[in-house]
């Protein structure tokens, strides 16, 4: 079978494409000059998985919505940090938040808001390959800019990270973020123009969480027992430092896609952990700029999923396997009562990613896994006000290579086209296009998947006519909560529901490979007045 763009992202456990990812190359990138590292040749499982720490508050200042009533206030940098991923590796530079990366932990609580002063300490000169043809990394752009986006978080616009809402090194940008939203793990991230791409593979993200008094009475495993995996791919040189692959082009790096053979678990390569012979919760965020990973343990025992990316789900899932596209998080609870003294590997297609060491004697275990979660109220597609159909698409050169990737065959600094009126529903109809599944991104809103149905393609190219090939099929039950990032896949029509609150002004949706984001596939959009 050839390897496809369609069948790497869908289908990475084909042999082929194993082999070729774990030397380092996908078919649509370019060797580097120098080689990379093999991953295979080190040791695994020789060091403990890293728990990036909880971030505490620097003080107290007055709240933005009432001046009279004092939030916690954050002060974190973005700075240049280093930090060996493996014992028998040199540390490798990364962009971190505070001293480390993954970053450090928020904690909070629904209702409670708060406010971060975003710091940029970085460098001046960016350590990977800048494209100045793409669009927001022109010449004269300042090479390295930041503006950090909270996943997820319902805030303002002015706070949502904005990605021409940039600060250089030495400026800082005071957000507020009100957290008035269900328990969720959410996560933060650097969102400038055009280096984005570049600037979470260097490393700056780092994990958000929002807890409420529903969580807290559902008796799930907490503290030590509950764990957040980030998992971020990548590749290395033998000296242990970051690789990011280029194209042929001279000049302009950008290539469509980046799939790296190391894949690391908050930072760590082959990590383990030691585990209680019991239940233990992870929150698991996919943090890679193109990978999509396919979940399984090695003793084929069951994940049980509670929560997907806005949070709960209404009722726990059994699985075999758990798909997760750039951007997405799911949240699971693993029982180890029934494998003491074992060491299970958690695994994506032919990767091995960690090791879970058993303890051999049982341990006491007051936590539950409750039958029911989470009420989530269904919304119906007959709610909705304006149903809009906005295609994904790709624009190749003559040898069939993408150059750049199109929302409804737009461009970023183009016009806005999708203007949702405060406290309306809308149906959005995703058309793809392409052969690769896109996690399609909505800043500011939480949604629900209506559907996804096959289509032709060919029709839809020629005539701008949607002819279906096939009957819907609902979402998979690990997607029926509340989501933020949704995979629309190749030849489908992916439909979602969105109500549109709280907030009016400017936000963005974008495709969250965040190779293809960088190079045009994102566009802003308007919340506006119900008179205007």
């Amino acid at each position: 079978m050839p390897i496809t763009r369609r069948s790497f992202l869908q289908n990475g456990s084909l042999a082929a494409v194993a082999v070729a990812t774990r030397q380092g190359v996908h078919p649509r990138q370019t060797a580097t000059v120098r080689p990379a590292l093999n991953p295979d040749k080190l040791e695994p499982f020789v060091d403990p998985l890293t728990i990036p720490d909880v971030l505490q508050p620097s003080g107290y200042r007055p709240s933005p919505e009432n001046t009279a009533a004092k939030v916690p206030y954050y002060r974190i940098a973005m700075r240049q940090v280093e930090s060996k991923v493996h014992r028998d590796l040199q540390p490798t530079r990364f962009w971190g938040f505070g001293s480390t990366s993954p970053g450090p932990t928020f904690e909070t609580r629904s209702g409670e808001g708060l406010l971060v002063e975003w710091v940029n300490q970085l460098p001046r000169h960016h350590f990977l390959p800048i494209d100045p043809h793409i669009h927001g990394a022109e010449p004269g752009k300042p090479p390295v800019r930041a503006v950090v986006h909270v996943h997820g978080a319902r805030t303002g616009p002015n706070s949502d990270g904005y990605p021409e809402n940039w600060t250089v090194p030495g400026k800082s940008a005071l957000y507020y973020y009100p957290n008035r939203q269900d328990a969720a793990m959410l996560w933060y991230h650097d969102h400038a123009l055009g280096i984005n791409r570049l600037n979470i593979y260097a490393g700056l993200l780092g994990v958000f969480y929002i807890r409420d008094a529903v969580e807290d009475s559902l008796n799930l495993p907490r503290g030590e027992y509950e764990v957040p995996l980030i998992l971020c791919d990548r590749l290395f040189y033998p000296d242990g430092q970051l690789n990011y692959p280029v194209s042929p082009k001279p000049g302009a790096p950008w290539v469509p896609e980046v799939f790296g053979n190391a894949i690391l678990v908050n930072g760590k390569l082959f990590p383990f952990l030691d585990v209680e012979a019991r239940k233990v919760r992870f929150r698991v965020l996919n943090g890679s700029n193109s990978r999509f990973y396919h979940l399984t343990l090695s003793n084929v025992q069951s994940l049980h999923q509670i929560g997907c990316d806005q949070g709960l789900l209404p009722a726990p899932v059994e699985l075999k396997s758990l798909a997760l596209a750039p951007g997405e998080r799911a949240d699971l609870i693993i029982d180890f009562s029934a494998a003491r003294g074992e060491r299970i590997i958690l695994k994506s297609d032919e990767f091995n990613l960690m090791q879970f060491r058993v303890s051999r004697q049982s341990s006491p275990d007051p936590s539950a896994m409750p039958a029911t979660l989470r009420p989530v109220p269904r919304m119906e597609a007959s709610a909705a006000v304006k149903s809009r159909v906005l295609s994904l698409s790709e624009v190749n050169d003559v040898n069939g290579n993408p150059v750049i990737m199109l929302l409804n065959g737009a461009h970023w600094n183009m016009p806005v086209t999708e203007n949702p009126a405060i406290n309306t529903t809308e149906v959005w109809n995703l058309v793809n296009l392409t052969d690769d599944s896109h996690p399609i991104h909505i800043h500011l809103v939480r949604f629900q998947i209506l559907d996804r149905r096959p289509f032709d393609t060919f029709a839809y190219q020629v005539r701008h006519e949607l002819r279906y090939r096939g009957p819907s099929v609902p979402p998979s039950p690990g997607e029926a909560g509340w989501k933020d990032t949704v995979q629309a896949h190749p030849g489908m029509v992916t439909r979602i529901i969105a109500r549109f609150e709280v907030f009016t002004g400017r936000y963005v949706w974008h495709c969250h490979v965040l190779e293809h984001g960088d190079n045009e596939m994102m566009r802003p959009y308007d919340v506006i007045a119900a008179s205007e």
